[in-house]
């Protein structure tokens, strides 16, 4: 049986098969939730892995790389966020960051993934609700993704890492599930 659930933490603490990274088109460390997944990964590891992809992705893609020294987690899923400072209508940019990442999940015989709030940071550029706009996303995507694939079983953990997101992220949440 599926199921989505919000959660109050960071996604790189969760027991899952993929954590997923809100990643750059590079596939470069940084900062935020990027620069933890590296830390805790090993940084020289996760980045060999990740120079191995052909860059720049696009916003929306999603590709998969082992999670190293990571305890918590088998596979580390890079989203690549859009970010909206520089593209404010990517709104099917950020669902296909969500949607792909299930799908790469489901294309490695996963069934647990947790999720940042992607694009919602320094990527949520001047959106009202950046927040918001990425749980909706998020929602959104896993109902694809299981109207899609009923008989694929997913567990989707969706983080808000501080209390201020979760608040907002909450909101979203419980008007659409």
């Amino acid at each position: 049986m599926s199921r989505l659930t919000l959660i109050k933490g960071s996604c790189a603490d969760q027991n899952v098969d993929a954590v997923v990274n809100a990643a750059n088109r590079g596939l470069w460390a940084g900062g935020g939730i990027c620069g933890v997944i590296f830390s805790k990964c090993g940084m020289s590891e996760l980045a060999e892995a990740c120079e191995k992809y052909d860059t720049p992705l696009c916003d929306g893609a999603a590709v998969i790389t082992p999670a190293f020294r990571m305890t918590n987690a088998k596979y580390i899923i890079h989203a690549v966020g859009p970010d909206f400072d520089l593209t404010p209508t990517a709104f099917e940019a950020l669902f296909d960051a969500y949607f792909n990442s299930l799908c790469v999940l489901k294309e490695n015989n996963l069934h647990s993934i947790s999720f940042p709030l992607i694009s919602s940071g320094i990527f949520g550029g001047n959106l009202p609700d950046p927040v918001g706009e990425s749980t909706k996303q998020c929602i959104l995507a896993y109902k694809k993704f299981t109207a899609d694939y009923p008989d694929y079983d997913v567990d989707v953990l969706l983080c808000a890492f501080t209390d201020s997101s979760m608040t907002d992220a909450r909101i979203v949440f419980d008007n659409m599930i």
